[in-house]
């Protein structure tokens, strides 16, 4: 349970990166970070399923005590391993992190290609987001493979509109 929560706080980094620092993180270091923090979690957590069911207290500092319990210390030194290399995977996300911030590609205002309203604002740090007018919303935050009655794309070649986009006239006012 507690892993969920850092893969949204990790979720969270990758995605409001851009709009943060105005570059993107390193696609692959991510990937690397996020494959061996899974398997090293499930490393963790999936023995330790077998050790509750063999009888072995928890938070006991230590099981000296109990010596029908020594054939699963092998079990618990791989739990530890496991432990280690998730925690030291977690160097190579504070490595993307600082490096990108510096070297990262440069983002464009809505990488993910969003339609929602924060994708707008300019990569700047001024008070209340957007220089000007708030924009007017005319959509769904959801409206992703928009096509007309004739069957084509909105916005030629572009699958998402954004919600500051009027509606055209040939397209169906969906009531939610």
């Amino acid at each position: 349970m507690g892993i969920s929560a850092l893969y949204g706080l990790f979720a969270g980094v990758y995605h409001w990166f851009p709009k943060m620092f105005g570059r993107m993180m390193n696609k692959n270091l991510g990937y690397v970070h996020f494959w061996v923090t899974a398997v090293a979690s499930y490393g963790v957590f999936f023995p330790m399923h077998f050790v509750g069911m063999a009888g072995v207290p928890r938070r006991y500092y230590e099981n000296t005590a109990f010596p029908m319990f020594d054939e699963l210390t092998n079990l618990q030194v791989l739990i530890t391993v496991f432990a280690i290399i998730a925690a030291l995977v977690q160097l190579v996300f504070v490595y993307n992190f600082i490096s990108s911030i510096y070297f990262g590609k440069k983002a464009t205002q809505n990488p993910w290609s969003s339609n929602t309203l924060e994708w707008t604002t300019p990569v700047e740090h001024i008070h209340g987001n957007w220089p000007g007018e708030i924009p007017e919303v005319h959509r769904w935050a959801y409206d992703y493979s928009k096509t007309s009655k004739s069957g084509e794309y909105i916005i030629p070649g572009q699958d998402f509109i954004p919600q500051t986009e009027p509606m055209g006239p040939d397209e169906e006012v969906l009531h939610h």
